[in-house]
């Protein structure tokens, strides 16, 4: 087993916290709601935002600044001016969550008792950029929230704490990660209680059952009606709220949301036909079985329940979507 250190962790020990967007937040809200030493915030710099390009800070940003924290913001973390300035500050730990940079082994080393991060998975399961969305996708039932060493490898390693989770009938990308990201923070600070007066001790990954979880691409988010009912609907939830899962009909792509199946094997009409609206979800033909859409988006309008949707736009039953 891979040891932090060769004494015991301390009971408050001083920390660099790095993280940028909404996931990261609620990590660094719990260390200092238990009184944690946050010696400075690292994250992303400030970077242009929604249709008016607005400079907008990270929201880890925001809230360090509301609790009067130091803000760094380094274009490269790792680059050797940025190491000198995180390795005079002396921190014991430095934690991370979902920073967005990759980290090397010249920062890995400064504090005393290494790097612990947050993954959103069950590691190996899942390592990369996207392990929430591809839990939606791949329609798993477990997940969960490793705390790991890190290393300079992605997400290998050696894992410290971990804690599962059952993932909710219907959840979408969205839900489970406000979820998750609530988890992280209580587990982070009950692993910094569990290792305090102790020799810390990490177990190392299995690599030989690693999965991957890469960035979403938007080839993944367009639906493909032949696909059973099942792994259609996954497909819409996993991309649910961004980027968002499209069907194309009359040359437009239209968005959907929140879906379910409604019956795994009846095969009613072709697949991407639209055969009622029922229980406030536009059912809709799959390759097996089908499925139950709640929610739509046509380009530049705003997300609608599907009733409402129908009122202002024309998507009659019968329409073969995806053609």
């Amino acid at each position: 087993m891979a040891e932090i250190a060769a004494e015991p962790f301390p009971g408050r020990p001083s920390v660099i916290f790095m993280g940028t967007p909404d996931f990261a937040v609620p990590t660094l809200k719990a260390l200092i709601s238990h009184g944690h030493h946050v010696l400075a915030v690292v994250t992303q710099p400030d970077r242009p935002k929604g249709r008016g390009k607005k400079l907008t800070a990270p929201p880890v940003k925001e809230l360090a600044m509301k609790h009067g924290i130091e803000v760094l913001q380094p274009e490269k973390a790792s680059n050797d001016l940025f190491c000198a300035e995180i390795k005079a500050k002396e921190p014991d730990l430095v934690v991370v969550v979902a920073f967005g940079q990759i980290l090397k082994k010249k920062l890995l080393d400064i504090p005393r008792w290494g790097v612990i991060n947050v993954h959103a998975s069950l590691l190996p399961h899942l390592r990369g950029a996207a392990p929430i969305q591809w839990t939606i996708l791949n329609d798993e039932t477990i997940t969960g929230l490793t705390v790991m060493k890190m290393d300079e490898g992605m997400d290998t390693g050696p894992i410290l704490f971990q804690e599962q989770s059952p993932v909710v009938k219907d959840e979408t990308a969205g839900h489970l990660h406000d979820r998750l990201a609530v988890m992280a923070g209580d587990l982070m600070t009950k692993s910094l209680e569990r290792m305090a007066g102790k020799i810390v001790r990490a177990t190392p990954q299995d690599h030989t059952k690693a999965t991957y979880a890469p960035k979403i691409s938007k080839d993944l988010s367009k639906v493909d009606w032949k696909e059973e009912a099942a792994k259609v609907s996954a497909r819409i939830r996993g991309m649910d709220p961004k980027p968002g899962a499209y069907t194309v009909w009359e040359g437009q792509e239209i968005k959907l949301f929140a879906s379910t199946v409604i019956d795994r094997n009846r095969d009613e009409g072709a697949p991407g036909q639209v055969l009622a609206l029922k229980e406030e979800c536009l059912v809709i033909g799959t390759g097996s079985g089908t499925v139950g859409v709640g929610e739509l988006q046509y380009p530049g309008k705003n997300r609608l329940p599907a009733k409402a949707f129908l009122r202002g736009f024309s998507l009659p039953v019968g329409a073969v979507l995806g053609q």
